[in-house]
């Protein structure tokens, strides 16, 4: 680890290749499936989470904590998928007061129609760039800054 006396850039110049790395191919990415005519990638990512989860609703805090990608504006993002009758806003049953986020017919369509463009999108931006081994190495690399 680096501290003030130690110099060395290698972690920082790392971290900075991690995080240009992660965007480029998130980018490129979606830029496969907009191509294909598909939504974006965090619309997925929240039909996914409703679809995996029991009675496939969550409270949006639940949505939040699961999603793989930036949790900012998720109110937003569940709002546009209300919009396009993705998805379902109800009460909860618990309290009354608070609100569940429910999977809807066309959104468990979306997400089954987008996954294998999603996948060959994985495949072709990160997969398949990698030597063998590599994702093997990287995963374990990557667990140890996961709690």
């Amino acid at each position: 680890m680096m501290t003030k006396s130690d110099p060395s850039p290698a972690p920082v110049d790392a971290w900075a290749r991690l995080q240009r790395a992660s965007s480029k191919v998130l980018e490129r990415v979606e830029g496969r499936l907009k191509a294909e005519g598909f939504p974006p990638l965090g619309w997925y990512d929240i039909l996914l989470e409703l679809r995996r989860a029991e009675g496939q609703a969550l409270r949006p805090v639940d949505i939040e904590k699961r999603i793989l990608l930036a949790q900012y504006n998720v109110s937003r993002l569940i709002d546009r998928l209300v919009t396009a009758g993705y998805v379902e806003k109800r009460k909860s049953p618990e309290d009354g007061r608070g609100v569940m986020i429910c999977l809807l017919p066309a959104g468990e369509t979306l997400v089954a129609t987008m996954w294998p463009k999603y996948r060959d999108a994985v495949e072709a931006e990160f997969a398949g760039l990698l030597d063998k081994g590599d994702a093997e190495t990287l995963w374990k690399i990557l667990g140890k800054l996961l709690p």
